[in-house]
């Protein structure tokens, strides 16, 4: 059985030569090498938070090495990451562990010739402990380092939510997140669903800041629990439960979900609607439709129907609905915390993204009764992607106007009618809400 560091070591490898989401590859390693909880645990941790510091590791790294990080060979590279990380930010690890195993991991996977700069670099680095640059000559490169955000991200933060908010959004990007999980509402109460994972020996608490929904530290592979199989609840962050509400359906509604897979918020709608009128799920891709099918026969739905459909085509087939969501395409920035890869996206990969935005936005617009609803949502902190597309809408649709909703929600200040969900402020995923209506 290989050792919890020696699947780290592959993961990151691989990931590091091919770009995959960590999560795939991580939950597809752990299963395949049979390790134990305590060693799937560790590598884990060792996966996930190496890449949530990767630049924080890599700047302390580069103090003590006589040429670029880059030329390393792949696999000193991380050997030697895997030891600073251990060091740094893993108090539990004794730091003469951490080096010791760092240098097995070189030896091991052939790249013993780097053995001697792994050990002495990594002394060095447990010597010195953790560096960061000076705040007061390079503003920007302080907070990258400290947060381990590229500058460019941290400059979009500071310049569109204030310097306060965007150390907040940092602070929150990095470590675990309590799991939210959506009360099943057709077949259990909030009290009765946390009775029942009580019984499998989970600890669940009433969630404050959205109705019919938990909170739990942990959860592991939810696929074997029978609170699970049951349909008793689905796995939903409190920003998207927020979307839902704002889109204040109510029975016997017609309502598009966009872009719909995997399916989350069209479930917490057909809750809300008491499983009446029409729900039509749409996504552009086939297997995500499955992911789609397989919830709402889990979950116990009649009124949820998944369909074919290109967002960013108009459809003459589609009928006009009472209330619609529009959840697009984004560049994820608000959910760097699940996904902690994201904060290392390129700028040019996300300025595409608007002009999709906007078309889907606007095709679906057509699809709207008047007097509707329509929702336009994203989980992105991009003013760009966010309140600039919505603007633009609103000018050139001027028989829409904008609504205001979730009243007694926490906002950033400058938002008006738009909502912003920021980590430090809702213990939620940052997150985009908009929603209009066209005037009759």
């Amino acid at each position: 059985m290989k050792s919890a560091r020696q699947t780290a070591f592959e993961i990151l490898l691989k990931l590091h030569r091919n770009n995959a989401y960590s999560n795939i590859v991580l939950n597809s390693a752990l299963a395949e090498n049979n390790l134990s909880q305590r060693e799937s645990s560790l590598a884990s941790a060792l996966v996930y938070g190496l890449i949530e510091r990767q630049l924080t590791v890599d700047y302390n790294l580069g103090l003590y090495l006589s040429q670029p990080i880059k030329k390393l060979r792949p696999e000193a590279l991380i050997a030697l990451r895997l030891g600073a990380f251990q060091i740094l930010f893993m108090d539990k690890i004794p730091p003469s562990a951490a080096i010791n195993e760092s240098v097995k991991l070189a030896r091991e996977n052939n790249c013993s010739f780097a053995t001697g700069l792994i050990n002495a670099v990594l002394h060095k680095v447990n010597a010195s402990g953790l560096k960061l640059p000076d705040k007061a000559n390079n503003f920007y490169k302080y907070y990258s380092v400290k947060y381990s955000c590229p500058e460019w991200l941290v400059r979009l933060w500071v310049e569109s939510y204030g310097e306060e908010n965007a150390v907040g959004i940092m602070e929150n990007s990095l470590g675990g997140t309590p799991v939210v999980l959506r009360v099943n509402t057709l077949k259990i109460t909030t009290k009765g669903l946390i009775k029942k994972l009580a019984e499998e020996g989970i600890e669940a608490t009433e969630c404050s800041e959205v109705e019919d929904a938990v909170t739990v530290d942990r959860l592991g592979n939810i696929e074997h629990l029978e609170t699970y199989k049951s349909g008793l609840y689905h796995v939903q962050d409190i920003a998207s439960q927020l979307c839902c509400k704002a889109l204040g359906v109510e029975n016997n509604d017609t309502v598009y979900d966009m872009c719909s897979a995997p399916g989350g918020k069209a479930f917490t709608l057909a809750e809300k609607m008491e499983n009446t009128g029409k729900i039509f799920a749409f996504d552009i891709y086939p297997a995500r439709l499955d992911l789609i099918q397989k919830g709402v026969k889990r979950l116990g739905f009649t009124n949820v129907f998944s369909s074919l459909n290109d967002a960013s085509e108009f459809n003459s087939k589609l009928e006009k609905a009472d209330k619609i969501l529009c959840d697009v395409p984004c560049s994820g920035l608000g959910i760097i915390r699940k996904k902690p890869e994201i904060r290392y996206k390129m700028p040019q990969d996300i300025d595409k993204l608007p002009n999709l935005q906007y078309l889907i936005l606007c095709t679906a617009a057509r699809y709207l009764k008047k007097g509707g609803v329509l929702v336009y949502s994203t989980c992105t902190l991009n003013s760009k992607e966010n309140a600039d597309v919505c603007n633009r809408f609103l000018k050139e649709h001027p028989s829409f106007r904008s609504l205001r909703v979730l009243e007694n929600v926490p906002r950033f200040e400058k938002s008006g009618n738009f909502v912003t969900l920021m980590p430090h402020i809702n213990k939620s995923d940052g997150f985009f809400i908009a929603a209009f209506s066209e005037m009759e």
